[in-house]
């Protein structure tokens, strides 16, 4: 059971305690962290060009100056819509296992993570409606159909927490530190950036644990179906960023077509690879997965299934 791995690991209540304690040293007030401006320059990248869903491709060749401008500030707006979406999700997961049997432990943890997760949706969201009077709302994936025991239930629950969590990292780090972009957009970056090296810290132990719960109780044929799930997870979440409302929106013609050309172009699958290069590095050096192939299974996967 989860709980005997857990009281038995020195190692992650070690871990854990640090966790709690970096928490609340660096706690800080959102809503008086950001200097909101009442605008953000419209001529100038909102998203490092390297992380746009057209860039390499040929249809940002088609596009100006202002186009490929126009589109960043729309991507980026997508980005945080993602969050806000993704963040409400793990909210709900975690806050059914606080307290619960086999997450005593971590509970403390959970508290933290639910405040400072709520927090995060709060800016992002902020940001949304102040700069583009939107939030995105992301479709909602159909189910497959999957029944879990309750040892992959939880597996994947906090495994597609974690994956969520290094997706968005993976852009929070590139544009903290991109200095073609505005002191706002670096800012939000940052400090999400910072929140989130505690988390993922947390979420890779614990997803250890998990799969070693997992792989000691569950059956050979449902270990083949977690590794399925999570191809399918790791596909839809990266196609996500390719919103053709975004493409809509920044006046790119027939934008249901263009996305299907930028999931058809070499570069998407490169940039996949890019994006989930550290998870993937986990994922196949603690056995999860046999390896880093993932492709574009273009098959729906629903959250509410684990």
């Amino acid at each position: 059971m989860i709980s005997e791995l857990i009281s038995k690991d020195d190692r992650f209540q070690e871990i854990l305690e640090r966790l709690n304690r970096k928490s609340v040293e660096d706690y800080y007030n959102p809503y008086r962290m950001f200097d909101w401006p009442d605008s953000l320059p419209e001529h100038r990248w909102w998203m490092s060009p390297e992380l746009t869903t057209t860039f390499g491709t040929d249809i940002a060749a088609e596009l100006s100056e202002e186009q490929l401008y126009r589109l960043s500030r729309f991507e980026s707006i997508n980005f945080y819509s993602l969050n806000v979406d993704g963040i409400r999700d793990l909210i709900v997961e975690v806050t059914r296992r606080i307290h619960t049997r086999g997450f005593e432990i971590p509970s403390e943890f959970f508290h933290h993570f639910i405040g400072e997760e709520n927090e995060h949706m709060w800016f992002f969201a902020e940001f949304c409606l102040r700069y583009g009077n939107k939030i995105y709302r992301q479709l909602e994936p159909a189910g497959d159909g999957e029944t879990w025991s309750d040892e992959a239930a939880s597996f994947l629950v906090f495994l597609r927490i974690l994956l969520f969590e290094e997706l968005v990292d993976h852009f929070n780090s590139t544009m903290a530190a991109d200095e073609r972009l505005h002191d706002t957009i670096r800012a939000v970056n940052r400090i999400h950036h910072q929140d989130e090296s505690r988390h993922i810290a947390f979420g890779r132990e614990l997803v250890s644990l998990l799969f070693r719960d997992l792989t000691a109780n569950g059956s050979q044929e449902e270990l083949e179906r977690v590794r399925a799930y999570i191809r399918r997870y790791l596909n839809y979440s990266f196609e996500s960023l390719f919103n053709p409302h975004v493409y809509r929106d920044a006046g790119i013609p027939e934008p249901f077509a263009v996305r299907r050309r930028l999931l058809a172009h070499p570069r998407s699958a490169e940039f996949q690879q890019q994006v989930f290069r550290k998870p993937l590095n986990y994922l196949v050096k603690t056995g999860i997965l046999p390896d880093r192939e993932l492709g574009f299974a273009r098959t729906p996967v629903g959250r509410g299934n684990a």
